[in-house]
């Protein structure tokens, strides 16, 4: 059983879920200036964890025929068959299960509406079949995060929550274009849909800066709607050193630094993101 679970967890790269959870706090302290009833960030923090295993086996699931004859996924547990495709879909529709009772247990408008959530993570793997925007798609998945916490906690949609989302979304589909570079050569061969197989290298860096310039600017105006101090805005300082640095680390010549640039500088960005929201929270400095 501890040997399964370490295949799953694997299969759907558990340790990503690092990228997305911290916003998930960082939305719940805007949302409520403070930290709310223990059950409900319970609650809110088991939707995102299922989201999440629920979207990335659904991708997994849906990308088995292109995982199958890409040299970089040789060696994946859903390509080796150490989890089978019938495992694959299971985990993805329990997860789904898992996303749609947590939402039933916070409220009504939530268990209404996270039916949108799951039917985007399945739109994202078949995404590659027929656009080049995908990693928009991705976004949106993103996008809906602060907004449900925002459904969560008040029953309604905050302005704030609208534009950390949007943050968000650009956020995660600039990082996606640059995970997107590793396989160019591959994806134009199998007909896999993605900015960089579209425009080639070079535009697609010129693609993700754009995304992340939004990130930074959606970010300032997450700050001003939610009515956050100057700790917050000294973290985006820093967060955007992250992201320069991360912009740095891709070259149109040297794509060697990608998993560098994908993993550890996001996972930062959304730690030091959370950090200094929780901060601003607490210590009430205005600017």
């Amino acid at each position: 059983m501890i040997q399964k679970i370490k295949l799953y967890a694997n299969l759907v790269k558990f340790e990503h879920t690092i990228f997305a959870i911290p916003f998930v706090f960082a939305s719940v302290f805007i949302v409520e200036k403070g930290l709310p009833d223990f059950e409900k960030v319970l609650w809110i923090l088991i939707a995102a964890v299922s989201g999440r295993t629920a979207g990335m086996s659904f991708n997994r699931f849906f990308d088995l025929p292109f995982d199958r004859m890409n040299p970089r996924s040789k060696n994946w547990v859903s390509v080796t068959g150490a989890v089978k495709a019938g495992e694959i879909l299971a985990l993805g529709l329990i997860s789904s299960a898992v996303l749609i009772f947590s939402a039933y247990q916070l409220n009504k408008l939530a268990f209404y509406l996270s039916p949108v959530a799951i039917m985007l993570l399945i739109i994202y793997p078949l995404g590659k079949r027929f656009t080049n925007f995908v990693h928009l798609i991705l976004g949106a998945v993103y996008f809906i995060i602060p907004i449900a916490v925002s459904v969560a906690l008040k029953g309604t949609v905050e302005i704030s929550m609208i534009f950390l989302g949007l943050g968000m979304a650009f956020w995660v589909a600039g990082f996606d274009i640059f995970y997107a570079l590793q396989d160019i050569d591959f994806d134009r061969k199998a007909g896999v849909h993605s900015i960089p197989a579209r425009f080639g290298i070079k535009k697609s860096i010129v693609f993700a800066r754009f995304f992340h310039v939004l990130t930074f600017l959606f970010l300032i105006l997450t700050g001003i709607s939610a009515e956050l101090g100057i700790v917050y805005y000294m973290g985006l300082i820093i967060l955007t050193g992250f992201l320069i640095y991360e912009h740095s680390l891709i070259k149109e010549r040297d794509l060697s630094k990608i998993n560098v640039a994908f993993f550890t500088v996001n996972g930062y960005v959304s730690i030091i993101y959370m950090i200094f929201v929780i901060s601003d929270i607490y210590l009430k400095i205005p600017i």
